[in-house]
C-alpha cells in the first residue's frame, strides 16, 4: 500500500466506526451528536455525549455523513465550532478523574 493511500485511508471512516458508533448509540439513552471538523491532523469527527456526559468520538467521511449518521439514528446534531461542547462532558470527564485518583489510577 502506497504512502497516498495509507494517507486516504485515514481520513474516511470505514463501516467498523460506524457500527461501533451505532452500538454506543445503543447503549445510551439521551445522545446528542457533535461534528468536529476536519483540521490538519485529524479527519472530521463525529462526538457523540449522552444525558450523563459519557462521550465517544469517531471518524466520519465528513459534515454530510455526520448528518446522515445523526438522522438515521434521529439524534439532534450541532456544530461543535458554533454551539461549543456540552457542559455534563466536561463534568463527565471531571468525575472520572476525580474517581480514578480516589482510586490511585492517576
Amino acid at each position: 500500500m502506497g504512502l497516498l493511500s495509507r494517507l486516504r485511508g485515514r481520513d474516511a471512516a470505514d463501516a467498523g466506526d460506524l457500527a461501533r458508533l451505532r452500538t454506543w448509540v445503543r447503549a445510551h439513552h439521551g445522545v446528542e451528536a457533535f461534528v468536529e471538523p476536519r483540521t490538519a491532523v485529524t479527519p472530521t469527527t463525529v462526538l457523540l455525549v449522552d444525558a450523563d456526559g459519557a462521550w465517544t468520538r469517531g471518524r466520519v467521511a465528513g459534515p454530510a455523513a455526520a448528518t446522515r449518521f445523526a438522522r438515521k439514528l434521529a439524534l439532534p446534531i450541532y456544530d461543535a465550532q458554533i454551539v461549543g461542547y456540552p457542559q455534563r462532558m466536561r463534568d463527565h470527564d471531571a468525575r472520572e478523574r476525580f474517581l480514578r485518583r480516589r482510586r490511585g489510577q492517576v
